[in-house]
């Protein structure tokens, strides 16, 4: 099969399009011939050489996708060759083929084109186990996103509204935070011109945010605190803005509050808090939602695989509205 190759940790242009060996189908898994896969931050780690793969997992990027399934597995029930999926990986997305555990595997969902389902697994994955199952919000809270234009923060929005929360959230240009109203949020805050401190303390009289979905890591630790509500709860899954940082536990004692920090990629496949375990809360409570079309995937562009580098690039700069797609070649 042809895949996206890496030639060595470096910047985009280490990316290519080259041949690579077919994956195979063990037992309990499925291999699907993938129509779509997406571009996440955590690719870009991995491309610089400082986010290897979880051990067993593929070399290839790519921790999502979506397409047909084209061989079902020893043990495999409920999935058939010929169904159109989208699937949560631990890599393997950016080529032509991939296998796939089944329980990490999702339908394409009604009124969801199936190269546009490859926007969904690993947002709605991600949001749903931090930001409902961990941290619990609830109707009536206030919840604040970091980032709210991005690929995980134009879903956060959206379920947290959905959710009945009032939904906080910072972008970078006049057009992001517009685009992150029009998804639901209530307060939307330029991150370059206003403190989101300050803009929490005036909205909230005081009170501060319930919930906030950081991923920025230690930049923003020291001021997540501050704007946590009395037994707020502060999830970080990014290390955008480093790794190191002091925390106040004194001030995080006053607050009654807690402190997360988790990844998805990591998590085991199957047993508690695990990928499939995951997939398949979002199926059941996410999923007839987004076939409503009351929760949709939002696509800033789409690019062949051979113009990884450029996807890369893209999202390193900030340039996107959600995610950016690769599509294999014709």
């Amino acid at each position: 099969m042809r895949a996206v190759t890496v030639s060595g940790p470096g910047d985009p242009d280490v990316l290519g399009w080259g041949e690579a060996p077919d994956p195979e189908c063990g037992p309990g898994e499925v291999i699907v011939d993938v129509a779509a896969t997406a571009v996440n931050r955590a690719d870009l780690l991995q491309r610089q050489g400082f986010y290897p793969p979880p051990k067993g997992a593929s070399e290839i990027l790519g921790l999502e996708c979506s397409g047909l399934i084209s061989e079902v597995g020893e043990g495999v029930t409920g999935w058939s060759v010929g169904d159109e999926v989208c699937a949560l990986l631990s890599g393997g997305g950016y080529a032509e083929r991939v296998a796939v555990p089944a329980g990490q595997l999702l339908p394409r969902p009604a009124g969801v084109e199936l190269a546009t389902a490859a926007a969904l697994p690993e947002v709605t994955c991600t949001v749903w186990s931090n930001v409902f199952l961990l941290a619990g919000l609830k109707q009536g809270e206030n919840f604040l996103v970091h980032g709210g234009s991005s690929g995980i923060g134009t879903m956060a929005v959206q379920l947290a509204a959905r959710a009945g929360a009032r939904v906080f959230t910072t972008a970078g240009t006049t057009a992001k935070l517009a685009v992150c109203r029009e998804l639901g949020a209530d307060v939307t805050i330029n991150y370059r011109d206003e403190d989101f401190v300050e803009r929490v303390r005036e909205e909230t009289g005081g009170g501060g945010v319930h919930v906030v979905l950081d991923n920025m890591g230690a930049k923003y630790l020291a001021r997540n605190v501050d704007a946590l509500a009395v037994g707020g709860r502060l999830v970080s899954i990014g290390m955008q803005g480093g790794t190191k940082a002091e925390l106040d536990l004194g001030k995080l004692m006053q607050k009654r509050a807690s402190v997360h920090a988790t990844t998805l990629r990591s998590r085991p496949a199957t047993g508690a808090g695990g990928k499939a375990e995951i997939v398949a809360a979002v199926r059941h409570d996410v999923w007839p939602d987004v076939e409503r079309g009351v929760v949709r995937p939002i696509v800033d562009r789409r690019l062949p695989m051979s113009r990884a580098a450029e996807a890369h690039r893209v999202v390193e700069a900030s340039e996107h509205v959600g995610k950016v797609l690769l599509l294999p070649e014709d």
